[in-house]
């Protein structure tokens, strides 16, 4: 009998842990919608057991995956304020990335997949250099209307 109270005691004792839970949420911004090939996204997480409590002390994981299978993992690091870490993920390369979140406590985290430019179209400002044209040919046309306007007329002669 003794044993008996003794393994259902033993029981009771180990379950109570399992019973707590151990599981985290992780808060998340996707990739910015202009990330281009070689950018660096600075992905920020808050990672809170039971979706309620900071987490502090762990050592999350961006893993990023392209259209070919190869894995690229970038390590977070804390951002300073309780349960907040920051990893800094560059993709290598245009195209359809699948990424997932290794929260360093109990599970793995996974998003949709986002598309990476090529960063070609991003280099150059077209949009506010062509306004910026715009506005200052506007103004040299209106500068010289208001020149000609101002121009005396010949005089006539006297007599």
């Amino acid at each position: 009998m003794r044993a008996f109270l003794l393994a259902v005691s033993a029981a009771l004792l180990l379950a109570a842990p399992a019973a707590a839970g151990g599981w985290a949420t992780v808060g998340l911004g996707p990739p910015d919608s202009g990330l281009g090939a070689g950018d660096t996204w600075n992905a920020q997480m808050t990672i809170l057991q039971h979706g309620v409590t900071p987490l502090d002390g762990l050592q999350p994981a961006v893993r990023i995956t392209d259209e070919a299978g190869q894995i690229q993992s970038f390590t977070a690091r804390p951002a300073g304020e309780p349960g907040t870490y920051v990893a800094d993920v560059r993709f290598p390369t245009a195209g359809t990335w699948r990424y997932e979140i290794w929260d360093g406590f109990s599970q793995t985290h996974t998003y949709s997949p986002v598309t990476i430019g090529d960063g070609g179209d991003a280099s150059f400002p077209t949009v506010p250099v062509t306004a910026g044209l715009l506005a200052a040919m506007a103004l040299a046309g209106a500068l010289l209307v208001a020149l000609r306007k101002r121009r005396p007329g010949a005089r006539p002669a006297l007599g």
